[in-house]
């Protein structure tokens, strides 16, 4: 009889938890840029007075909203299972959103330089689609890397994950 190489699983569950730490905020970075991306499109309408700092403000006020509502989601499960301590998991599961709160910072940044008339809301917020579809496709790619995939499979991914943004700046071009 032959031993495992590894007698107990103890040697690979750091490894586990550092794998998940990144992966969460990966999917919270994705919606924060998806999220920034669709309500600055939305909030972009040609026949409105433009107002683009009020925009980037919504925007940052619902990327922290979300964030908040991942937090009390975790609040109202804790609560439902009947594990104490549901405010402070949900508290700590809202912080560790921060992710999607920092993804929808380029948006904000760009609506923000669009406030002194360095370039119109609209501009802002075509160079914030582009620029989150490239950053969607980048962490695409990357992901695949990583995962030990080829070139050619971590472009694909890249691709793949770059339709999001397409998809926004296509319903953006039909809807206005």
């Amino acid at each position: 009889m032959t031993e495992p190489a590894h007698p107990s699983p103890q040697p690979d569950a750091p490894r586990t938890a550092e794998r998940r730490a990144p992966e969460t905020r990966l999917v919270s970075g994705v919606y924060g840029l998806v999220l920034a991306s669709a309500l600055a499109a939305a909030l972009d309408s040609p026949d409105e007075q433009t107002s683009p700092g009020s925009d980037a403000l919504w925007v940052l006020l619902t990327a922290l909203a979300a964030a908040a509502a991942h937090g009390y989601a975790h609040v109202l499960s804790h609560r439902m299972s009947g594990e104490p301590g549901g405010t402070r998991a949900g508290l700590r599961a809202m912080f560790a959103q921060w992710p999607l709160v920092a993804a929808a910072a380029p948006t904000i940044v760009l609506l923000l330089f669009a406030v002194p008339d360095w370039w119109t809301e609209a501009s802002a917020v075509e160079v914030a689609l582009v620029l989150n579809t490239l950053i969607l496709a980048g962490w695409g790619m990357w992901t695949a890397r990583r995962a030990g995939r080829t070139w050619p499979a971590s472009l694909r991914a890249g691709a793949a994950d770059m339709l999001i943004g397409l998809v926004i700046i296509g319903a953006n071009a039909v809807i206005k």
